[in-house]
């Protein structure tokens, strides 16, 4: 067992007044008697407290002490005589075998306090013999027992021996412990699993005043510094030729001073070194910068050699695209170009004819020439038929593809989600039919089946429509089986898709489709907004007339302009089409609600880039329309016609990264762009919409 002997490994300081009580034993008086539930062999603590002197010495009492959860530190103090305790400690000195007998675990011993600076100890004879008394008792109750049924009292009395005959008693009262004490080291009995804890861990810790500041030690604060020097010794010798010792002098130098430098001899021979060492740097430094400036050349030429180059090759895509646009035109830009480039065809050859050819053989040359061009018309007529039939088509099945389309919606976390309805499905099934019933040059036994689908799907309504539908198929299927020639069943075919289409497009049939055809207008509407075509002598609603800016009446609709283009001008508008796209995106992504763009129209910015700007570039007098755009001659205020200018993209981009105008350009530049401005304020100043925009401009200028 751990601790059983030996001295303890702990001293209390001077001056505590507090002894911890141990569980009567033998050699122990003034212990309160112990009740019959109390088991055996269960103390306080292992440990005795010294007095009033300037040292201690506390010897373990043995293997039987109170647990961790009774020891608590103990405050005693001096008091009168009691008269109760001292009869009970005679009683219990007088009957010291029967209180072995209940007390089991408890450990004693016998201390003598003496006042003052002496030292008390335990005796070794009673220890000895309280412990020979302890392992007896052990074996009669358990010690298990004895821990859960033992509760320390709060007040225990305890016998001082004063002198040799007298003693004295001393009532001490137990703190009870307020926290649960760490293990700070100390002894565990291996038997009963009781710890012992140091006298570290008897008392509780006392707190530092809370200052309110912050406080370091000394080692944190400073640095101590010092120097010392680290020379290496090396021991040198020399020898000398002398009596009985010859020393060889054949590898000898023989040193000789040389000449004396002044202090002005030595700084000139400094500055000469210094003058060498800036040549070298001076040297080196122009080198890389020389080199520098090769490299940025070199790097200018190679970008510009590249810009150059994708300039060629987007010119080079742009007229093949437009060579293609011409021979396989589609849309209605494609035809426009194609008749911009019959015209253009046509004045060269009538220009060629009057220049090179007179009288009766220019005639004949015009009038071979008039019938060259009306074979060109009639076969842009032919091409623009078939265009038009592949549009029809194209356009029907784009109507059919976007009543498939599931429902789609975006989620919080920017994810798309994408959902199928019975009627998405219903109208994806029947896209997928009619595509099949379009579809040319296909098997007969696949169409054999293609038709039965259909009439399949179109029994399914029985109205006037779908009976139609059902007995052109019958009479496909029964001409297919006759061996009927294709060519002579195209006509059928058409008219089977043409009724589906029309069976597809009732809404009662397809509910999708619902939501995308357009809902007729109420006529009672129409008629305030419904126009006179003095061409056509038709009536059109307002949305079929181009109506100008500067227009005070209604003119010819728009059919009937294209037509008259076609006709005699063959004029192309593609290209300020596209300067006008780009010059209401750039003014969108200003974001300064800029309306002016969008109130000019095609034929207005036509009017500017032909009158005005002369179909080329402010700067480079580049007249490629398809390379020139309008931008802002002050970007800090709106576009409008009397702010802005046509340059090249290139020109436009560099334009654009300037602050200041006056320093950039010439003054006789700056005045010819302020004349073309003021050319343009008077032509626009003729629309009733533009003159309320003039206030605004001028202000925004003032302003700036």
């Amino acid at each position: 067992m751990e601790g059983a002997s030996g001295s303890c490994p702990f001293a209390v300081p001077a001056g505590t007044r507090a002894a911890e009580q141990h569980p009567a034993g033998p050699r122990q008086a003034g212990s309160t008697e112990p009740s019959d539930e109390e088991p055996p062999g269960e103390g306080l603590d292992h440990h005795e407290v010294m007095g009033d002197g300037d040292q201690g010495v506390l010897e373990p009492e043995g293997p039987f002490s109170a647990s961790p959860e009774n020891a608590s530190p103990v405050a005693s103090t001096n008091s009168s005589t009691l008269p109760e305790l001292i009869r009970s400690e005679r009683e219990e000195e007088t009957s010291r075998n029967a209180v072995l007998s209940e007390n089991v675990t408890s450990s004693t011993g016998t201390g003598s306090v003496i006042e003052g600076t002496q030292t008390v100890m335990w005796s070794r004879a009673e220890f000895h013999e309280t412990t020979q008394s302890e392992k007896l008792c052990l074996e009669v109750l358990p010690s298990k027992a004895a821990q859960q049924d033992y509760h320390m009292p709060d007040v225990i009395a305890v016998r001082v021996q004063m002198d040799s005959d007298s003693f004295h008693d001393v009532a001490v009262k137990i703190e009870r412990p307020t926290f649960r004490k760490p293990f700070l080291g100390g002894f565990k009995n291996r038997v009963t699993g009781v710890e012992f804890h140091n006298a570290g861990s008897q008392t509780v810790p006392k707190k530092r005043p809370e200052k309110g500041t912050t406080l370091f030690c000394r080692e944190t604060q400073t640095v101590f510094e010092r120097n010392r020097y680290q020379q290496t010794t090396n021991p040198t010798s020399t020898q000398m030729t002398k009596r009985g010792l010859y020393v060889s002098n054949m590898s000898d130098k023989l040193i000789t001073p040389g000449k004396y430098l002044t202090a002005e001899e030595y700084h000139k021979r400094r500055l000469e070194a210094v003058i060498v060492l800036q040549k070298y740097f001076r040297r080196w430094h122009a080198r890389n910068v020389v080199q520098n400036l090769k490299e940025k050349k070199r790097l200018r030429l190679a970008w510009e050699a590249q810009e150059e180059l994708q300039r060629k090759k987007e010119k080079e895509d742009k007229l093949r695209m437009e060579q293609e646009r011409k021979l396989n035109p589609k849309t209605k830009e494609d035809f426009e170009l194609l008749y911009h480039a019959l015209e253009l065809w046509r004045q060269e050859e009538t220009e060629r004819i009057n220049r090179t050819l007179t009288g009766a053989e220019r005639k004949a040359a015009l009038c071979g020439l008039l019938e060259q061009e009306t074979e060109l018309i009639a076969s842009i007529g032919r091409h623009k038929l078939n265009a038009d039939q592949d549009n029809q088509q194209k356009a029907v099945l784009r109507f059919l593809d976007k009543c498939a389309q599931p429902k789609r919606w975006k989620a919080c976390d920017g994810k798309i989600t994408e959902m199928d309805t019975q009627y998405t499905l219903r109208a994806r099934e029947l896209l997928e039919i009619y595509r099949s019933v379009s579809m040319n040059d296909i098997p007969k036994d696949e169409r054999r089946d293609v038709l039965l689908l259909l009439r399949g799907t179109v029994k399914e309504h029985e109205c006037k429509l779908t009976e139609e539908i059902v007995e052109l198929i019958d009479r496909e299927l029964d001409l297919m089986a006759r061996e009927v020639k294709e060519c002579n069943l195209e006509g059928l075919r058409k008219r089977i898709c043409t009724l589906f289409l029309q069976y597809i497009k009732i809404p009662k049939f397809n509910p999708e489709v619902a939501k995308i055809l357009k809902v007729p207008p109420d006529p009672l509407k129409l008629y305030k907004n419904i126009h006179f075509c003095r061409s056509c002598e038709n009536y059109l609603p307002a949305s079929e007339f181009p109506i100008p800016a500067n227009s005070r009446t209604i003119g010819r609709c728009h059919l009937c302009c294209k037509l008259d283009n076609e006709a005699r001008r063959r004029e192309s508008f593609l290209k300020y089409r596209l300067i006008l796209e780009s010059l209401r995106k750039s003014e969108a992504d200003y974001q300064d609600d800029a309306t002016i763009v969008f109130l000019v129209q095609q034929q207005h910015l036509q009017y500017m880039i032909e009158n005005i700007w002369g179909c080329q570039s402010a700067l480079s007098a580049c007249n490629d329309l398809y390379d020139l755009v309008m931008v802002r001659w002050d970007k800090q205020q709106e576009w409008s016609p009397w702010n802005t200018i046509l340059l090249t993209k290139d020109e436009a981009d560099a334009h654009l990264k300037l602050d200041n105008l006056q320093e950039a350009y010439e003054a006789p530049f700056i005045h010819g762009i302020k004349h073309k401005h003021i050319r343009a304020k008077k032509y626009f100043a003729q629309i009733p919409v533009m003159t309320s925009l003039f206030h605004r401009s001028d202000k925004q200028a003032n302003a700036s």
